[in-house]
């Protein structure tokens, strides 16, 4: 079986991450990635409001706002997670995370807050960079490319010193 009690196989999932990238470049003929995602679903909500702006602002001329199979591909993350949550029964709805409470207090609004800005933060980085940590660390790594594990090296060093500072070494 490939969950154990306490989550999944930490090799399997790794392994089918491979197989998942490999067939990604083998049937689309693109590496994995997800941060162009939401800057072209953003496109396609501003579309509705304001559609003279998509079609002339130069960044939305590069990344043109489309449903494709990176599209697809963020969906299948977000299902895929809730079906193997709820297959665990490890799915609940949870608005104030536990560690977050205990560190924190109960607050929605600041719980929100700093979602929202840590959001913001990553997108804009990911935006900076040319693409997000599965693009640059997952893709880069499979290709041994020097920037994918140099990228690979930053995100798990930022994240370390992020839940340090914030959860005070907890």
């Amino acid at each position: 079986m490939a969950r154990q009690a306490k989550g999944w196989n930490p090799y399997l999932a790794g392994a089918l991450s491979g197989l998942v990238s490999v067939g990604s470049v083998w049937v689309a003929g693109k590496y994995l990635g997800a941060s162009t995602t939401f800057v072209r679903g953003a496109g396609l909500a501003e579309r509705l409001y304001a559609p003279d702006v998509v079609t002339t602002l130069a960044y939305y001329l590069k990344e043109k706002p489309l449903i494709d199979w990176q599209f697809l591909f963020v969906l299948g993350i977000a299902l895929g997670a809730f079906i193997a949550a709820k297959a665990s029964n490890d799915f609940k709805v949870q608005l104030v995370p536990d560690t977050w409470r205990a560190r924190f207090g109960d607050g929605v609004g600041l719980r929100a807050l700093a979602a929202f800005v840590g959001g913001a933060v990553a997108m804009f980085g990911a935006r900076l960079a040319d693409g997000c940590p599965s693009g640059h660390g997952l893709s880069g790594m499979s290709q041994l490319a020097v920037s994918g594990y140099l990228a690979g090296a930053g995100f798990f060093a930022g994240g370390i010193l992020m839940a340090r500072l914030l959860y005070r070494g907890k």
